[in-house]
C-alpha cells in the first residue's frame, strides 16, 4: 500500500504547479515563502538546526507543512549521526530542537511523536537501518499529506455552489501543506468538478499570507481571485458579495474551538452576523484531542518588527508598545462545519470529532 501511495503521490506532486518541500540527496529543499510573490527561490537545508531555523523564520509555514518539515528535519538529524553513541540522547536533542520552533501548530508535535514512535520501533537495529526507516517515515508523512488534502477537497467541494464567492483568510493552500492544500484544496476540488468560484483573499496582516501567497497560488492556477484588505471583509459581506468563508487551522480542540491565523476570529464573527457559513478545513492530524477547549491551546507571540517594519521602513514610533500574537481562537459555536479527510462534521463537536477518530481507527 505504501509503495502504491508513493507512486500515486509522486505523479501528483511532480505534476503539481507548486512544490512546497521535498527531500533530496543534498538535503531538505523548501520554497522560501518569505520572498513570494516576487521571487521563487528554493533553499536547501542540510542539518536539523537549519530546518528548525527555517520553520522559526517562516521560510515554511502552515500547520501540515510545518509537520512535514519537522519529520524531514528529524530524518536529516538522524542521517547526520555517524555512530550509535548516546543514540537516544541524540535523538531527543534532535526532537527538542524542532519542538521549540512554533508552539501553536498541532501538526508539528504530531509529526515529532510519529517519528519518535518509528524510532522506538527501529532503534535496536543498525544505524543505517534506522536512518533508512526514519527517512521512509518522513517521506510517508509527506506523501500521505497530499492524499489527505485531496480527500478533504472531495468531502468539502459539495458545500460550495457553482458560481459562489468564497472568502479565505491566511494561506491554507499548497504552500501550507505538502501540496494541494486544505481550504484551498476544497476550492481546487470544486474547480476540478467544473465549478466556477470567485475567491476573495484578505491580505492577512502582518505577514500578508493572503496577498503574497494565496493570491499567488490562485494566479498560478488561473482561479479568479480578488484581493482585499483585512478591514474590508464586513463591507463585502454586507453587500452580499461573499457567500461563504473557508479557512484552514493550526490546531483544533476536542470541543471544536479552532486556532488559526490571527484575524480568523474577527472574520468568523462577521460571518455569523451576516448569516454566512464559516467552514474550517483540516486533516485529523490538526485535531488535538488532549486540548479540551481554547484554554489549552498555546498562542505563539512573534517579534514586533513584523508589525512596525514594512519594506525595511519603520511605520510606528519606537516608544509604542506592540503585541503580535500569531494566532487567535474561533469558538466552536461560530464554526458551521469542519471538513476533514474522514468527512464533514458539525456541532456538537464534542461528540462528532471523537467519532472521526473512531472511524479512522476502524478503517485501518
Amino acid at each position: 500500500m505504501h509503495h502504491f501511495l508513493s507512486q500515486l503521490v509522486h505523479l501528483l506532486y511532480f505534476d503539481a504547479v507548486i512544490k512546497t518541500i521535498e527531500w533530496t540527496d543534498q538535503g531538505v529543499v523548501m520554497i522560501d515563502q518569505r520572498l513570494l510573490p516576487t521571487e521563487e527561490k528554493y533553499n536547501t537545508y542540510k542539518s536539523v538546526e537549519e530546518v528548525a531555523d527555517a520553520i522559526k523564520a517562516m521560510v515554511i509555514r502552515g500547520g501540515p507543512a510545518i509537520g512535514i518539515a519537522a519529520a524531514m528535519g528529524i530524518a536529516l538529524g538522524v542521517s547526520n549521526l555517524s555512530s550509535r553513541n548516546q543514540l537516544e540522547a541524540e535523538f531527543e536533542r534532535i526532537c527538542g530542537i524542532l519542538h521549540s520552533t512554533r508552539p501553536t501548530a498541532r501538526n508539528l508535535f504530531w509529526a515529532i511523536e510519529r517519528m519518535r514512535t518509528n524510532f522506538e520501533a527501529k532503534k535496536e537495529g543498525s544505524l543505517a537501518e534506522l536512518q533508512e526507516s526514519m527517512l521512509c517515515e518522513a517521506q510517508l508523512i509527506h506523501d500521505e499529506d497530499i492524499e489527505t488534502n485531496r480527500l478533504i477537497g472531495q468531502h468539502g467541494q459539495g458545500l460550495l455552489d457553482d458560481g459562489s464567492t468564497v472568502l479565505t483568510h491566511c494561506n491554507a493552500g499548497a504552500l501550507g501543506t505538502a501540496g494541494y492544500g486544505t481550504a484551498l484544496g476544497v476550492i481546487r476540488a470544486c474547480v476540478e468538478q467544473g465549478k466556477s468560484l470567485h475567491v476573495f483573499a484578505d491580505e492577512t496582516r502582518p505577514f500578508l499570507q493572503g496577498s503574497r501567497l494565496t493570491a499567488w497560488e490562485m494566479a498560478k492556477e488561473k482561479i479568479r481571485c480578488t484581493l482585499i484588505t483585512d478591514s474590508m471583509s464586513g463591507f463585502f459581506m454586507k453587500l452580499g458579495r461573499i457567500d461563504s468563508v473557508i479557512v484552514g487551522a493550526d490546531r483544533i480542540a476536542r470541543n471544536g474551538d479552532v486556532a488559526n491565523k490571527i484575524g480568523t476570529y474577527s472574520v468568523a464573527v462577521l460571518a455569523k452576523a451576516h448569516g454566512i457559513p464559516f467552514y474550517v478545513a483540516a486533516p485529523l492530524s490538526t485535531i488535538d484531542l488532549d486540548s479540551r477547549s481554547e484554554v489549552d491551546i498555546p498562542i505563539e507571540q512573534r517579534d514586533k518588527t513584523e508589525i512596525v517594519v514594512i519594506n525595511d521602513k519603520t511605520v510606528a514610533p519606537d516608544a509604542v508598545e506592540v503585541e503580535n500574537p500569531a494566532f487567535d481562537v474561533t469558538p466552536h459555536h461560530l464554526v458551521t462545519a469542519i471538513i476533514t479527510d474522514q468527512g464533514v462534521v458539525r456541532a456538537p463537536y464534542e461528540r462528532s470529532i471523537p467519532q472521526l477518530f473512531e472511524a479512522a481507527r476502524e478503517a485501518e
